[in-house]
């Protein structure tokens, strides 16, 4: 009798809260979704003072110790010439240092065969002075010699938060006008935000080949650092006023 009555009870559970549900398209247990929920952007155009760039060397011999060697013989002087422009060790950091080994398939005995070994060292290097950037890389591409190795070049604005105030406040004036538009449209008053979030990146990035340098530089290396946008999207609630 006792495990009828706990079943029929149950049951009857089930029954009121399917009855319940059947009347709601969204069960909200957060309420952040209540109300009208926008999306405003702010986008401000900065001209950037900080360019990171990555390069380095890469060395190959047929043993280890040789083409380790190199890379780091290499390495020294492109380290050298950078800090004789005036870049700091602070602002230089390695990325990625790597030996690994160069196979090719014997046919004869179906298998990988060793036939040297590949050193990869390279640094993420911030310039701040942006007047004599092509003149740096023109400095490591000498230093470094056939080694040199130039990845890829980008642009940004070393301290962004006085352009965030700006991009924030277009980005909550976009956001509001959406939602006065939606408000008037369905016939109701619009209230007080009552969930904010936001989100911001900056955009600007340069890519340049990674490329090995055969022959030295006739000309200084053409660099244009151009503009970087600096975005800040905001995702609003608002009330909803009778």
């Amino acid at each position: 009798m006792r495990k009828k009555g706990f079943l029929l009870a149950v049951s009857l559970t089930l029954v009121l809260l399917a009855t319940v549900l059947a009347g709601c398209s969204t069960v909200n247990l957060t309420g952040q979704q209540e109300g009208i929920m926008v999306s405003g952007e702010g986008k401000i155009s900065a001209v950037p003072d900080l360019a990171t760039l990555s390069l380095g060397v890469e060395a190959q011999d047929t043993s280890v110790t040789a083409a380790q060697n190199q890379a780091a013989t290499a390495m020294e002087m492109i380290m050298a010439a950078l800090t004789d422009n005036g870049i700091t060790e602070e602002d230089i950091k390695t990325q990625y240092f790597n030996i690994d080994s160069i196979t090719r398939w014997d046919d004869e005995t179906w298998e990988e065969e060793v036939i040297g070994y590949r050193v990869t060292n390279t640094v993420s290097v911030k310039i701040r002075d942006m007047e004599n950037i092509s003149l740096i890389i023109d400095a490591v591409v000498e230093a470094g010699g056939d080694l040199t190795r130039v990845n890829n070049i980008s642009f940004s604005v070393d301290d962004p938060s006085i352009y965030y105030e700006e991009a924030r406040e277009e980005a909550m004036a976009d956001a509001k006008a959406k939602a006065e538009a939606l408000t008037e449209l369905g016939g109701v008053r619009l209230g007080k935000p009552t969930y904010i979030t936001e989100s911001s990146y900056q955009s600007g990035t340069n890519y340049v080949s990674g490329a090995r340098v055969d022959e030295a530089m006739e000309s200084e290396t053409p660099i244009s650092p151009g503009e970087t946008e600096i975005t800040l999207n905001v995702q609003v609630t608002y009330d909803i006023l009778n």
